[in-house]
Parts: structure tokens; sequence; C-alpha cells
């Protein structure tokens, strides 16, 4: 995989921790400070690089069985993940906020995960393939965390304004990385 693909796909996959991160900010309000976002980054971050390689290891177990059509198995699991991320782009957010901090706890590990399940399927995808996935593990880790970040702290002021347009954004190029390993692999 090219090195732009790798970037686009790390940045495409922190797009829904990013939507989260802001909604989480604009639910503490004038209360999202630097613990909070440093909570939100570290958790978020975390998964989003553990998952490609979990997603990489279960691919890469089954690899030998799919051979044949990996190239299938890859833009539909991107395919998937895209069109699920813009679907719910467009579904209305739900703006009413937890009565507990969502930046601590059993909450922000919900969010974590839920925004991270994406790069699970993405990491099989890479397997399949034959991608190498430590450069997307980390640069995904490593995104996710700093945008984040920025997001606890901007969500006060941009949440509502942004939330869903990044998620559509990050969903669309997915979808566009899928057809392009499908045209490769089909042309030649």
């Amino acid at each position: 995989m090219f090195f732009l693909e790798m970037l686009l796909s790390a940045v495409s996959l922190s797009m829904d921790a990013l939507a989260a991160s802001l909604g989480i900010g604009a639910c503490l309000g004038t209360a999202a400070g630097g613990g909070a976002a440093f909570r939100v980054a570290g958790a978020c971050g975390g998964f989003q690089f553990a998952m490609p390689l979990a997603g990489w290891l279960l691919g890469n177990r089954f690899i030998a069985s799919i051979s044949g059509y990996d190239h299938w198995v890859a833009f539909g699991l991107l395919a998937l993940v895209g069109g699920n991320m813009i679907r719910e782009s467009f579904v209305p957010e739900d703006d009413t906020c937890p009565p507990s901090d969502p930046s601590c706890g059993l909450a922000l590990l919900t969010v974590a995960l839920a925004t991270s399940i994406d790069a699970l399927a993405v990491g099989v995808s890479f397997a399949a393939v034959g991608a190498p996935v430590m450069v997307l593990a980390s640069w995904s880790g490593a995104i996710t965390a700093l945008v984040c970040f920025g997001g606890v702290l901007a969500g006060f002021r941009v949440g509502q304004l942004l939330g869903r347009k990044v998620e559509f954004a990050g969903g669309l190029v997915l979808c566009l990385i899928g057809v392009n390993i499908l045209r490769v692999h089909l042309m030649g």
C-alpha cells in the first residue's frame, strides 16, 4: 500500500473518534480541560492502535482460505465500514448529554471501543492484501490521539457544527481506498 493510502486510512479511521471527542467536549462545556482531553486521547488512540493489529492477526489466521478473493474481502470491508460511516453522518444526533462525565470510566471505554471497531475491519483488509499493518496502527493511534485531544478542547465551540461532516469525509475516503484496491487488483 502506498504512503498516501496509509496516511489517508489512518486519518479516516480517526474521524469517528474525532466526532465523539467533539461531542464529549460539547457535553463537558467549559469543564473540558486538559485532564479530560488526555483521557479521551489516550483511550481512543490506544484502541485505534490496537484494533488494526488485532484485525490483521485475525485476517492472517484465515488468509490462506480467502487468498483467491482477498481483494474482494478488502474492498467489501472498507466499503462496509466507509458506507456505515457515511450513513451514520446523516442520522440526527442525540443532543442530550449523559449525566456523568463521558471522559471517564466505562463511558470512555465504550466510546473508545465503539469508535475503533472499524479499525479492526481495516486490519483484516490489510491482511487480505498483504499490506504492513504496523505503520497503519502507529499512525492511526497517534493521529487519533492528537485529533481527540483537540476535539475535546474544541468540542464546546465546534462540536455541533462539524461532528457529522468529519464522519462523512472519513467514510468516503475509506470507500475510495477500497475501490482503489479493487481497481489495482483487477487491472493487473
